[in-house]
């Protein structure tokens, strides 16, 4: 299991938002920004606007729960960034996987070799 650091900064987050490579999804958007070598950093972001803070704190879960299942198949060295978008329906743990897979692969961050072999 790799040791994937947690995103704590401000200035951390401004700069993989405005140099990174982004892609929106149905329930979150990924920000990618790759850096020298080492081990990947993960921050998750949700607004007030996804609800109040149990609602966010439950959705922040199940992304970090995601992103543990997935992370074993993502390259080193990558400063990753999920903004959870508002939608009107309930956050589900299958649909958060499936669209956090998507989003991946989209990003270029996910090693499809590794997954199929």
């Amino acid at each position: 299991m790799k040791k994937t650091i947690p995103l704590k900064k401000n200035y951390e987050f401004a700069r993989i938002y405005n140099k990174g490579r982004f892609f929106p999804g149905k329930y979150m958007v990924i920000y990618v920004l790759g850096k020298r070598a080492g081990s990947n950093r993960l921050g998750i972001t949700a607004s007030k606007k996804v609800g109040g803070s149990v609602r966010r704190n439950r959705v922040k879960r199940l992304i970090r729960e995601n992103y543990r299942y997935y992370e074993e198949y993502i390259p080193d060295g990558l400063d990753i960034v999920f903004a959870v978008r508002k939608v009107d329906t309930e956050y589900g743990f299958a649909e958060i996987r499936k669209e956090m897979k998507f989003l991946l692969k989209k990003v270029r961050a996910f090693d499809k070799k590794k997954w199929e072999g």
